[in-house]
């Protein structure tokens, strides 16, 4: 290990837990790019390495998938999802001249992923909340359900293709529904991983994928099914280990992956003050010994978190190179 690494060489060793100069850092929020690809490039470039100089570059789901002008109502009108096309489909393009963009000003030295969502997610958007609706479609209609997770898990397989080729190092896919107070594990296993196994065949060239688990904030009593996602074809897990289980501590103990976590989303970082942030830095340094994590938030900060408290959590991880 040389005395400085790249922002790529940082998170390779991260990935397999081999020694690091400093933990890896990466946090984020949305941004407005009105549809523009090219916009969201330069919104993420100025957030991500001209603001704060992380060390992932994560393209966030702004420009979003085309769905539904209206949520809907029951399950008949999945079969009207369609199937799409990369070259025609104006969202995927955006999102791919995005991706070129960005790697065109970094370079090869600088991750880059392209968040997505799981099939089962965009349903659970399509039809839109309270999440009860769409499970209710889910086990009172399976067959319509799972036709349009096949459609979904197709278009976004040939997304991420297009992604790595367009210069992405991995996607960022993030997963609802894998919670107790969701799906049953078993539902789980039919409804999510089987289509997410789909879907993420698009991203086998990808060294950086990450398999985020999310649990709704509102439902504190949320417990997600963390060890089924050992056997997700990513290198990398991301959850909020301080609003749920298991710790960093606990996580080193159920898989091999590397952990992307330690950080509250609703915390230190988006509240303050130093001393706060400095301990849950330090907290989840000590927990995993400063190896396979990604030191990052749970989930998005609020936009309007203040640059103060972004800035200083930077600066203190900064002060841990050696």
């Amino acid at each position: 290990m040389g005395e400085h690494m790249t922002p790529r060489e940082r998170v390779s060793a991260a990935l397999k837990g081999e020694p690091v100069d400093r933990v890896p850092l990466c946090f984020w929020h949305h941004f407005n790019p009105e549809g523009s690809g090219e916009r969201l490039a330069e919104q993420t470039l100025h957030f991500f390495r001209d603001t704060f100089h992380l060390d992932i570059i994560k393209i966030m789901p702004d420009i979003p998938y085309p769905g539904p002008e209206q949520p809907f109502l029951e399950a008949r009108q999945i079969r009207f999802l369609p199937r799409l096309d990369v070259d025609t489909t104006p969202e995927f393009q955006q999102q791919l001249l995005c991706i070129r963009k960005i790697r065109a000003e970094v370079g090869p030295d600088s991750p880059i992923i392209l968040t997505l969502f799981s099939p089962l997610t965009y349903l659970m958007f399509f039809f839109g909340p309270p999440h009860a609706r769409t499970i209710n479609i889910a086990r009172s209609d399976p067959q319509v359900f799972e036709e349009g997770l096949g459609t979904l898990a197709a278009n976004l397989r040939k997304l991420m293709e297009a992604a790595i080729d367009a210069g992405a190092d991995g996607i960022f896919y993030s997963c609802m529904g894998a919670t107790t107070a969701d799906f049953t594990l078993d539902e789980y296993k039919e409804l999510g991983w089987r289509y997410d196994l789909q879907a993420l065949r698009g991203a086998e060239k990808g060294w950086l994928n990450i398999a985020h688990i999310h649990a709704d904030p509102q439902q504190s009593s949320d417990q997600i099914y963390f060890e089924f996602f050992d056997r997700y074809p990513v290198q990398a897990l991301s959850w909020s280990d301080r609003l749920t289980g298991p710790s960093l501590s606990e996580a080193l103990t159920l898989t091999d992956k590397c952990l992307m976590g330690g950080l509250f989303e609703r915390g230190p970082i988006t509240q303050g003050g130093e001393t706060e942030i400095t301990n849950e830095i330090m907290a989840a340094i000590t927990q995993t010994k400063g190896r396979r994590l990604i030191l990052a938030n749970g989930c998005s900060v609020p936009d309007d978190t203040p640059e103060r408290w972004l800035q200083f959590a930077r600066s203190q991880v900064d002060s841990l190179q050696h």
